[in-house]
């Protein structure tokens, strides 16, 4: 479960709600039907409207990834396995990597593998991986832009379920009372629309893309691996080559554990 998303919807509610006891405004005028089918249903026609179907079916995929906290290889975990790839290939040559080639989960990686063992150039390799993660970037943007887009129109529909509800309100102006209640309850569009789209849609896009970015490095740090093992660098070139992905810390703790294991051994 991705506990941050969590959090910011519940933290989101909580302020709303909270704020609305403070003001002395009644919880009981969120209870506007006309006031959600506008926001949502329309938030959902304007999506359909400004993507295609291909796009529209990937939603389901996006909420996945913001509710459910995605399984990564750590970039440590990632230099520390490529220097023992190229341990074994400076002792044993780039075939010994073969039976390595299985035992690959992500698949990005293992295709490159196979690639590198099957001796292609290393050009052709990096074409190919490159193109390959050009495209999962192209991808990762329009299923960001889909949030960012409902983020924006979602504000916008909650004016028009404003204006609705005003004329509804003041088609009759007999009973003050009532016109009061009527002009509070047209609001209710204009809260849920500036609710779902600046805690909501928009957050939810800017979550995507940090998704997305941490991905791609991921990705390029496994091509520059690749690609030393194939040049047969040394396990210390690929450690320094590829520690720039890390933060400082992260780089500090890793030279921590590698000295330590070296001591050890």
């Amino acid at each position: 479960m991705e506990l941050s998303t969590i959090l910011g919807l519940v933290f989101g509610l909580v302020a709303v709600l909270w704020g609305m006891v403070l003001k002395h405004a009644p919880l009981s005028s969120l209870n506007n039907p006309a006031a959600y089918v506008i926001i949502f249903l329309g938030t959902a026609a304007s999506v359909f409207m400004a993507f295609p179907m291909s796009d529209i079916k990937n939603i389901p995929k996006l909420f996945k990834l913001l509710f459910i906290q995605q399984k990564m290889v750590q970039k440590s975990e990632l230099i520390t396995t490529f220097m023992e790839w190229a341990s074994i290939t400076r002792r044993e040559g780039l075939l010994a990597l073969e039976s390595k080639v299985d035992e690959i989960e992500d698949d990005f990686l293992r295709n490159g593998m196979r690639m590198i063992i099957d001796g292609n150039d290393q050009e052709f390799v990096r074409d190919v991986l490159m193109e390959d993660i050009h495209a999962t970037e192209d991808r990762h943007k329009a299923g960001a832009l889909i949030f960012s887009q409902a983020g924006m129109y979602a504000p916008t529909l909650g004016v028009l379920g404003a204006v609705v509800g005003l004329i509804a309100a003041l088609a009759d102006m007999s009973d003050m009372d009532v016109l009061a209640h009527a002009i509070a309850g047209a609001f209710i569009a204009t809260l849920l629309g500036i609710f779902t789209g600046y805690v909501m849609w928009h957050p939810m896009s800017n979550k995507l893309k940090r998704i997305s970015k941490k991905e791609i490095q991921i990705r390029l740090m496994m091509v520059e691996g690749l690609l030393s093992i194939q040049s047969g660098v040394s396990t210390i070139a690929i450690n320094q080559k590829l520690s720039v992905f890390l933060t400082p810390t992260e780089r500090a703790k890793l030279n921590k554990e590698g000295g330590a294991s070296e001591q050890k051994d």
